[in-house]
């Protein structure tokens, strides 16, 4: 839109893994910071927590992509796959581990500890809460979370989010007025999949209307969602 004030992205940009570049700001530069580390960790194994949609998929999307690692899902780990210690060198990732624990043996995530550990490799676990408050009903593997570095990622806030929505406006090659933003942040969900959400809807919208993206066509965008 000519004219309109334009909101700076006064953020550090990750390279791009995926859809989007991720947005550095003070509730996740500690936890990329620890990705940045690897693979000097303290620990084999380093856990990610924080709400939903603060950005631990993506995260760990980075560090796969640094790392080489394997995304190992929770059917697959509760499968307790036979692998020798050479073979867990590498780097592993299992996401929402606290939900693993919730409903599955205990026993797969320790032996993977294990291995890892002989191994020399690299684990990475993401949670919703800090380790020491997942289910964990096995003393072996409750010491080896304790032994972990963890890490918090905390919700994103409003200038954050802002940042977010106009980096996902851009990729588009949408240009967007700051009242626009500021409609938006006043009235969606402060996780960054709502933002992807309702970039694409007014996306959707303003290309089937062949309209501009104003205040207006937010409004009716966000009511229909």
């Amino acid at each position: 839109m000519s004219g309109a004030k334009q909101l700076p992205l006064d953020f550090d940009l990750r390279p791009a893994y995926g859809d989007a570049d991720f947005l550095v700001a003070e509730c996740n530069r500690e936890a990329v910071a620890w990705i940045d580390k690897w693979p000097h960790w303290p620990s084999p194994a380093l856990a990610v927590h924080g709400p939903a949609g603060c950005g631990k998929s993506h995260l760990a999307e980075v560090f796969r992509e640094k790392s080489g690692a394997t995304v190992l899902g929770h059917a697959a780990l509760a499968g307790d796959e036979a692998r020798d210690p050479a073979a867990a060198g590498g780097a592993w990732i299992v996401e929402d581990a606290d939900v693993y624990l919730s409903g599955q043996p205990p026993e797969p995530l320790f032996h993977l500890f294990n291995q890892v550990k002989e191994g020399g490799g690299s684990l990475l676990l993401t949670g919703a809460a800090a380790p020491a408050r997942w289910e964990v009903s096995l003393a072996d593997l409750r010491s080896r979370l304790n032994a972990a570095a963890a890490v918090a990622i905390g919700a994103p806030d409003d200038t954050l989010i802002a940042a977010v929505l106009v980096k996902l406006f851009a990729d588009r090659q949408l240009r967007v007025g700051a009242e626009v933003v500021d409609y938006a942040l006043k009235r969606m969900e402060r996780s960054f999949a709502a933002a992807r959400d309702l970039v694409g809807a007014v996306d959707a919208a303003a290309l089937a209307e062949r309209r501009e993206i104003t205040v207006p066509l937010v409004r009716k965008v966000m009511e229909e969602l």
